[in-house]
C-alpha cells in the first residue's frame, strides 16, 4: 500500500500521560520507537523535542475528552496535526494496549486511512469557550432558580402560580423583601408592578405563608449566587461582542436568519467557524454536525432513520433556533415544518428544520451574502404539477370525479 506520510507519529492520550509511537520508513524499511510522556507542560515540550529530533512531519491523536487540547497546542506550528474520531476508529482489530494503539494508529496515518476531525482555530475555539460558559451559567441560574422556588413552595408562599418568572422584577422585588424579614402579604402585594396581570387578591392570597430563619438564609444565598452568575454573564456578552467583531458582516447577515438571534449567532459560529472550505459541500457539514438521519437498512426494510449522536452544543442550539423559526409567519420554515408535520410528525418536522437553518447558515457564510427567505408558498409553486396530481387524488378518494380546466389568463 502506497505510504503518504513516512515519518509520523501517533500519541494515545490519557488524563495523566501519552503514549507516543513514531513510525519512520525509509524505502522498504521501517523504524519504530515508543516513549512514554506525562501531560505536563515540561514533559509535553520534551515530546515536541523527541519528535523533532526524528524528522517526524505529521501527527495524529484522538479526540479523546479534552485531554488533547493542550497537547495540541503545544505541538501546533511544529507538525501538521490531525485530530482522529474515536468513533471512526474504535472498532478496527489488533488494539490491545497503548503501545499497540499508538503503533497501530500510526500504520493508519501512514497509509493516510485517518479522516482528521475539524478543530478550530485558536481565534473561533476562543468563542467557543465564551459561548458555552455563557450557556453553562444560564443552565446554573435555572438550577438556583428552581431550588428558590423550592423553598417558597415549601413555606406556602405559592409565587409560582401567580408570578410567571420568579426573578424577574416583580418577583425578585418580593424575594427580597421576604429575605429582609417581610411578612405581611398586602405590603409584598405592593412591590409587584401595575403591568404584571395578577388579580391583586389573588396574589396576597398566594403571599399567606411563613418563611423560616434558615429559611430565609438559603434564598438569601441563591440569590447572591444568581445575581453573581448574571453579573458574570453581562461580562461575557461584551466578550462575546468584541470576539465575533472581525466578522460583524457575517453576524448581521444571519440574524436574519429566522430563529438565529444575537445570542444564537455567536454561539453557532463558536461551534462551526466562519471558514467553510473545511466542508466541501453543505451535505458535509450536516453530516459532521450529525444532522443527517442514517439510514439503517436490511432485506428491504427501513429499521431506523434516527440521527447519530454527536455535536451536541450545535444540536441543541438549531433544534432551539428550529422551534423558534417555525412562529415566524409566511416564512419558509414554518412552511416546512407545517407540511413535515403531517406526514411525519413534531419531532421529525423540527429536525429537518434545523437542517435546513445550518444549510442556510452553510451558503450565508460561505458565500458572503445575505439570506432570502424562499416564502410561505415555496412548496406551493416549486412543482405545480404534482401538487394538482395530489389534490387530483385526494378529491377521487372523497368520491368525487375531477375534471381540469385551464383557466384563462
Amino acid at each position: 500500500m502506497h505510504v503518504m506520510h513516512p515519518r509520523c507519529a501517533a500519541l494515545d492520550l490519557g488524563k495523566d500521560e501519552l503514549m507516543a509511537a513514531v513510525r519512520l520508513q525509509d524505502g522498504a524499511s521501517v523504524e519504530r520507537d515508543c516513549r512514554t510522556y506525562r501531560t505536563t507542560g515540561r514533559q509535553l515540550l520534551e515530546l515536541s523535542s523527541w519528535l523533532v529530533s526524528h524528522g517526524v512531519t505529521h501527527v495524529v491523536m484522538e479526540a479523546t475528552g479534552s485531554y488533547w487540547k493542550s497537547v495540541w497546542h503545544v505541538l501546533e506550528g511544529q507538525f501538521e496535526l490531525t485530530l482522529a474520531n474515536p468513533v471512526q476508529v474504535k472498532n478496527l482489530p489488533g488494539r490491545k494496549s497503548d503501545v499497540n494503539d499508538a503503533t497501530w494508529m500510526a500504520d493508519l496515518l501512514a497509509h493516510g486511512l485517518i479522516r482528521g476531525s475539524f478543530v478550530p482555530p485558536a481565534q473561533i475555539d476562543g468563542l467557543r469557550e465564551l459561548t458555552r460558559t455563557r450557556k453553562q451559567f444560564v443552565r446554573e441560574i435555572g438550577r438556583h432558580t428552581q431550588r428558590i422556588q423550592k423553598i417558597l413552595d415549601i413555606a406556602s408562599l405559592k409565587l409560582t402560580g401567580t408570578i410567571t418568572d420568579v426573578l424577574g422584577v416583580s418577583g425578585r422585588a418580593i424575594v427580597k423583601s421576604l429575605i429582609a424579614g417581610e411578612t405581611n402579604p398586602e405590603r409584598l402585594a405592593d412591590l409587584v408592578d401595575y403591568r404584571l396581570r395578577v388579580k391583586r387578591e389573588r396574589l396576597i392570597e398566594a403571599l399567606h405563608g411563613r418563611l423560616t430563619v434558615q429559611q430565609r438564609r438559603l434564598l438569601a444565598m441563591h440569590l447572591n449566587l444568581v445575581e453573581t452568575i448574571e453579573s458574570s454573564i453581562e461580562q461575557l456578552d461584551r466578550d462575546i461582542e468584541k470576539a465575533v467583531d472581525p466578522f460583524r458582516d457575517i453576524v448581521d447577515w444571519l440574524k436574519e436568519i429566522p430563529g438565529l438571534s444575537d445570542i444564537g449567532v455567536p454561539a453557532l459560529l463558536g461551534e462551526i467557524g466562519v471558514d467553510m472550505t473545511k466542508f466541501k459541500t453543505h451535505q458535509h457539514l450536516l453530516s459532521w454536525a450529525r444532522m443527517c438521519p442514517r439510514l439503517d437498512q436490511s432485506a428491504g426494510k427501513v429499521h431506523s432513520t434516527r440521527t447519530q449522536k454527536g455535536a451536541v452544543w450545535l444540536k441543541t442550539l438549531l433544534i432551539q433556533a428550529a422551534w423558534a423559526a417555525i412562529k415566524t409567519k409566511d416564512s419558509y420554515l414554518r412552511a416546512q415544518f407545517l407540511r413535515l408535520r403531517a406526514r411525519r410528525g413534531a419531532k421529525k418536522a423540527i429536525g429537518a428544520v434545523a437542517a435546513s437553518i445550518l444549510t442556510a447558515v452553510y451558503y450565508v457564510i460561505r458565500d458572503r451574502t445575505p439570506y432570502k427567505d424562499l416564502g410561505i408558498h415555496y412548496f406551493h409553486h416549486r412543482d405545480r404539477s404534482q401538487n394538482t396530481r395530489r389534490l387530483v387524488a385526494r378529491l377521487e378518494k372523497l368520491g368525487y370525479h375531477v375534471q381540469l380546466t385551464q383557466a384563462a389568463a
